[in-house]
């Protein structure tokens, strides 16, 4: 198949490239986002690989469509960024990657923890500038508290797995118990309870009308004093101010890890070094010292990179052969 790449990063081409020499597709990177403007430039190509910042929008796909593309290939999870009842009028087919290395995403959010209550990034920093105190560097164990995950699917099993050697208690609110967790010691409980419960809280649900900002002013008075609080799942799960007054007010949550941040569209996967930031929540989050940002960076891994490249281009071979695989196909409403 003709694959037109947007968004393509210099990081992902050579994975893509050394999987598809098993696969024969024919690859044609384009370092711009998907969106209405750039959309011919996939003119004349069967299929589109897209990111999770990419457009996918009806005015998008009508250009697609019209350029001859009849399968949108989601080198992500998400399938968010698709106008999927404008897919279906193309009739096109939709495919994702449910999972790639779940590890990575649990092992980054694990690492996030690590780092806020050991204080490692802010030591990072003193001892590069010659400052080998201790002051303002307590932090605490990990061995014993009680850790919280919201969503137990392949990376939240995976969390909880890392935490569990830790000797951390076990906490999971999910609507779909796993047998697994309660064999480990996972005890399931109402979100509620398990925010109030917590001393460690990571988000790695999905983003649903039920998920969307379920961190807010109102859930934030739940958490202990002391709280972490991370988040790699979906930025929408927290409502950034909310969080940002918490910061400052030290009553519940006394530190705050994301990966995912709910305007992270234009700014994530991009260099702005040499510009000034335009948004102003994100700015007053950078300075807090109480919070740590990676940009939507958990997955990044040699294994993750190469799991999505195994899938996605899999996913143009199925369906080109009339036989896409229904695990991997977005049901189209």
């Amino acid at each position: 198949m003709r694959i037109a790449f947007f968004y393509a990063k210099d990081f992902e081409k050579p994975q893509f490239d050394a999987v598809n020499s098993r696969f024969g597709h024919e690859i044609r990177y384009i370092d711009a986002a998907l969106n209405p403007t750039t959309a011919p430039l996939a003119d004349g190509c069967d299929a589109v690989c897209i990111f999770v910042n990419d457009t996918c929008n009806a005015a998008a796909l009508d250009i697609l469509a019209r350029g001859g593309v009849k399968l949108i290939l989601c080198r992500s999870a998400g399938f968010n960024q698709v106008d999927l009842k404008a897919a279906r009028g193309h009739g096109m087919t939709v495919m994702r990657v449910p999972a790639y290395s779940p590890a990575s995403i649990a092992e980054h959010a694990v690492g996030m923890v690590l780092s806020l209550v050991r204080n490692i990034h802010h030591q990072y920093n003193r001892v590069r500038n010659g400052n080998f105190a201790m002051d303002n560097l307590v932090g605490f164990t990990l061995a014993g508290k009680t850790a919280g995950i919201v969503g137990t699917g392949n990376i939240g099993r995976s969390t909880a797995h890392i935490l569990k050697g830790f000797g951390c208690k076990l906490l999971g609110a999910d609507p779909y118990p796993h047998d697994e967790m309660t064999a480990i010691g996972m005890r399931y409980v109402p979100r509620e309870e398990l925010f109030a419960s917590s001393d460690i809280v990571i988000l790695t649900a999905p983003l649903t009308p039920e998920t969307r900002y379920m961190i807010n002013a109102e859930s934030l008075k739940l958490f202990k004093r002391g709280a972490v609080l991370i988040n790699t799942g979906r930025g929408p799960l927290i409502d950034t101010r909310a969080a940002i007054e918490a910061l400052k007010n030290l009553e519940t949550v006394w530190y705050l890890g994301i990966d995912v941040y709910e305007d992270e569209a234009g700014l994530f996967f991009e260099n702005h070094a040499a510009k000034i930031v335009q948004d102003d929540t994100l700015q007053l989050l950078t300075t807090f010292k109480n919070c740590l940002i990676t940009p939507h960076s958990a997955w990044l891994t040699r294994e993750a990179l190469n799991d999505i490249a195994e899938t996605t281009l899999g996913n143009a071979s199925d369906y080109a052969a009339g036989r896409p695989d229904p695990d991997r196909t977005v049901p189209l409403p």
